[in-house]
């Protein structure tokens, strides 16, 4: 069996000892529906539709929460004790089979699948549906189920491939190391396989689950504490805002259910979404610390932030990011408590540091709350003097009574005012001020981010999991450090992900990376690991261009390029490294800019661009710009 990544069409061949059966199978992408061609009659195949196992018979158990036995996933799919679904059959030129599964007075979902006979081939199509799609929801897919049908295989194919290709023609990367690009080509093609516009944006494990009769790890919800932001990173300069946008979307139109949350639980004004929510906003629990912290409520601006920047909309920076970041101030503002001339919360925490136990709640106010609340204040800051909105001078004031981040004698990032990070740990949320929230700039804070970065090396990897291998490489990256930003992503893909890319979180080839053996999957380390790599790749601050900023040495004996990456308002880079012509940068802009290009540790060059306009520029080998 095969996946081609550029036509999204799996093939699978079957062999037995007289013949061999060849069976195509894609998810239509535009139409949702799955559609299946098996090379043989309809008389020498059965075809069986299944459905889950669930127990019919509620039994009532009474659970207890056991501190040495965290469960990851939450028992079998038995446990939820829906009744028996409903199969049913329509024989006719295109046979029908389905079933509906009701899950309450309000829900139901279920699968129809058509078949059609051919000449030599068999079709099998089709579609997951709900109530929610109608009164005749049945019917409705039926009819749909009839039409693709009729049209055939190769006909649906080609409006399929259509929208693959108008999506890989966004973006391309051209690297040495070809396991890296499969690696990049493999996350985008997850990515656009589970985000698309008009949709819920990717839970957990977006829209796959494993099938061992087991519910899905971590419940399968949103988990605001680092999973959803890093799910939705590495779209922007990938150039696939489209698919991205999902979960902008998403986020505004759930802004009653965080205004209910935030009046509910915090009592304050304003919106803050749970930490750990269901599809409608909703609390689902969990660890307390994480779960109901308010600041991973300002981490979810971060989106509507970089949107603006990667797009330059006015529009949206006047209608939405602004709105979302003062609704989200007017929570947070409600919470602060002023004492001995500084702001702090009541209480604080550090993803996932001490886990649920006593510790977690540290000293107000931690690195990882201080940098998130600094981002909110910091961000409100320049919205107001961009808009002119007069309001400036208040958020300014707030930044003003906010402490200095807390840092240790080795000038590393402290966990809060009173702790060091003392543990190898997974989420490096001490230093969210360096990534992803880029409040230390390298030029200006170097020392602080040199030291935190030998301080992960020293407490080392032992409790990591795939997530703090791309988060590492970001780091390194951000030091111009390209060897170490491509090991850390090399043992990501090769120990921490499956053979088909999805993430596993654990060191589950046990090659001695990680003391986490367990393999639940999850998505978001695939997407921050995408946008690591494209952070080797280029890297924009204000003005500045930054071509190959970390590239490992050897990788400058071959050729290197990026195309179609997208850089703040609107712009669209390529860049090319030859070892026999140097580097060609070439940068289109919908405004005017004057930019300067950056190779290594120097500015090498600089462009004047007209809106509208493509500008070149070439590098010799040396970085002296010859046009």
């Amino acid at each position: 069996s095969s996946l081609d990544l550029e036509t999204a069409e799996a093939c699978l061949l079957i062999e037995t000892d007289t013949e061999k059966i060849p069976v195509w199978a894609l998810c239509h992408a535009q139409s949702k529906s799955g559609m299946i061609k098996v090379g043989c009659s309809y008389e020498q195949i059965k075809v069986h539709l299944e459905h889950p196992e669930f127990e019919h018979e509620k039994q009532k158990e009474l659970g207890q929460y056991d501190v040495n036995d965290r469960q990851i996933s939450q028992g079998s799919l038995k446990s939820l004790f829906y009744p028996a679904p409903v199969l049913e059959n329509e024989d006719g030129d295109i046979s029908f089979s389905w079933f509906s599964q009701k899950v309450d007075e309000t829900f139901s979902f279920g699968i129809v699948m058509g078949m059609k006979k051919e000449a030599d081939h068999t079709l099998i199509f089709y579609r997951i549906v709900s109530s929610e799609d109608g009164v005749k929801w049945i019917d409705t897919a039926k009819e749909q189920l009839c039409d693709e049908l009729k049209l055939g295989y190769e006909r649906c194919r080609e409006t399929h491939i259509a929208w693959w290709c108008s999506f890989w023609n966004k973006s391309s990367i051209h690297l040495p190391d070809k396991m890296f690009e499969k690696q990049w080509y493999v996350t985008n093609y997850l990515f656009a396989s589970c985000s698309r516009k008009g949709e819920y944006p990717m839970p957990l494990q977006g829209v796959w689950s494993a099938d061992d009769g087991n519910l899905p790890p971590w419940k399968g919800d949103y988990h605001n504490d680092l999973n959803t932001q890093f799910s939705y990173t590495h779209f922007y300069k990938a150039n696939h805002l489209e698919e991205g946008e999902c979960f902008i979307d998403y986020l505004w139109e759930s802004m009653d259910a965080a205004r209910t949350f935030a009046k509910k639980f915090y009592g304050t004004d304003g919106i803050c979404l749970p930490g750990v929510m269901s599809i409608d906003g909703q609390p689902l629990g969990g660890w307390p610390m994480y779960s109901l912290s308010p600041t991973c409520q300002i981490w979810l601006c971060q989106s509507f932030e970089q949107y603006y920047l990667y797009t330059g909309d006015e529009g949206f920076l006047r209608e939405k990011a602004w709105v979302y970041f003062e609704e989200t101030a007017k929570c947070i503002t409600g919470l602060l408590e002023e004492k001995d001339g500084y702001y702090y919360l009541p209480v604080s925490s550090s993803p996932e540091i001490h886990d649920d136990e006593q510790a977690s709640w540290v000293t107000p106010n931690s690195n990882y709350d201080l940098a998130l609340l600094r981002y909110l204040f910091g961000t409100l800051s320049r919205f107001a003097k961009k808009l002119e909105n007069g309001t400036e001078k208040l958020w300014d004031s707030i930044l003003e009574k906010l402490p200095p981040f807390a840092v240790n004698e080795k000038q590393v990032l402290m966990i809060s005012p009173d702790e060091s990070l003392e543990e190898s740990h997974r989420h490096l949320s001490n230093a969210m001020a360096i990534c992803p929230l880029y409040l230390l700039d390298y030029d200006s804070a170097k020392e602080i981010i040199d030291a935190t970065v030998l301080d992960y090396e020293r407490l080392g990897t032992g409790m990591w999991v795939g997530f703090s291998f791309a988060w590492m490489s970001h780091l390194y990256s951000i030091q111009g450090n390209g060897e170490g930003a491509r090991e850390q992503l090399r043992i990501f893909w090769e120990s921490f992900c499956s053979p088909n890319g999805f993430h596993l979180n654990g060191d589950y080839k046990k090659r001695g990376y990680s003391t986490f053996h367990y393999r639940p999957f999850t998505l978001e380390s695939n997407m921050y690991a995408a946008d690591a790599l494209q952070e080797m790749l280029l890297q924009i601050h204000h003005d500045v261009v930054h071509i190959f900023p970390a590239i490992p040495e050897d990788w400058e004996k071959e050729e290197i390029a990026f195309s179609g990456f997208r850089g703040n308002y609107g712009m669209s880079i390529n860049g090319q490294w030859c070892p026999e012509n140097g580097y060609k940068v070439e940068i289109y802009s919908p405004i005017s800019r004057h930019l300067k290009i950056k190779i290594g540790s120097q500015i090498v060059g600089e462009m004047d661009i007209n809106a509208g306009e493509t500008a070149y520029a070439f590098f010799e080998q040396n970085h002296n710009m010859f046009g």
